[in-house]
């Protein structure tokens, strides 16, 4: 067995604000087709945890270590993926945002590197936007030429019988350097007028997207279709192609992301 090095992360830094504390996962091609994982570091409310992978494939759970983000904390991750090497990225349960005392928005920056021959899965659980609270996401990949990303984020507005708080997400994503996709979105009070209405979430709380960057896309990319009711899939401008969902709960947007992966990796294997 090839020993790997658990990194002792430092203590988060508070401040009047609130938190402030980044979580780091390094994942490095290991002997005969493994994937190590020289670096796992967690500060505060961001603890990471090593599990069973597959295949060689490392594998890596985050874990809310107390509750976060509130208002005024400022959280990090970030995950480098070296050339070659394989990562699995999911979580152990939703993270919900939640108002603080300090009045300031919370924001949580992400932070992935996809290298040469290197498979990144992030596919955290949902995130939750209480009432009261204002959380600024933040996610940046870059992917290079062959590498292979799955990107899921879901968002739920409110817990259940509840008023929304102020959530803005952007994600960016570029591949071998150039851009291939540069999206926000603001919801919940605040926000500019007709996030409600009926071109974007018509009524609905519970969205998410499945971004699948894959080399195959760019000699065969899908083909634009709807996927339900309130569901798409449209092929990116490079290797890539995403679907955006909306729906009554989080269950229901789940399952149309779990469905569509198994498409569009059912397609990538054809050559479709």
């Amino acid at each position: 067995m090839t020993a790997e090095l658990l990194a002792v992360a430092p203590r988060a830094a508070v401040t009047i604000a609130g938190i402030e504390a980044t979580a780091r996962i390094e994942a490095r091609p290991g002997p005969g087709g493994a994937t190590v994982l020289p670096v796992l570091e967690g500060e505060g409310p961001l603890a990471v945890r090593r599990i069973r992978g597959l295949y060689g494939e490392g594998r890596v759970a985050l874990v809310g270590a107390m509750s976060a983000p509130l208002g005024g904390d400022r959280l990090a991750v970030r995950a480098d993926v070296a050339d070659g090497a394989r990562l699995h990225v999911a979580a152990t349960a939703a993270t919900i945002a939640l108002p603080g005392q300090s009045g300031q928005p919370a924001h949580y920056d992400v932070r992935l590197t996809v290298g040469r021959g290197a498979t990144l899965h992030w596919l955290p659980e949902q995130l939750i936007s209480a009432n009261g609270s204002d959380l600024r996401v933040t996610t940046r990949a870059e992917v290079a030429e062959d590498a292979v990303l799955v990107l899921r984020e879901e968002q739920v507005l409110g817990r259940s019988g509840e008023a929304p708080g102020r959530l803005t997400s952007r994600l960016t994503v570029t591949c071998a350097g150039r851009p291939l996709l540069d999206q926000e979105l603001s919801c919940g009070p605040g926000a500019p007028a007709g996030w409600d209405g009926p071109a974007v979430l018509a009524g609905l709380r519970a969205l998410g997207q499945l971004l699948v960057v894959r080399p195959e896309f760019t000699e065969s990319p899908v083909r634009p279709r709807m996927l339900g009711d309130r569901a798409s899939l449209t092929p990116l401008a490079g290797p890539a192609a995403l679907v955006t969902a909306v729906a009554a709960d989080a269950l229901a947007v789940r399952r149309i992301l779990d469905e569509a992966l198994e498409l569009l990796l059912g397609e990538a294997a054809d050559g479709r």
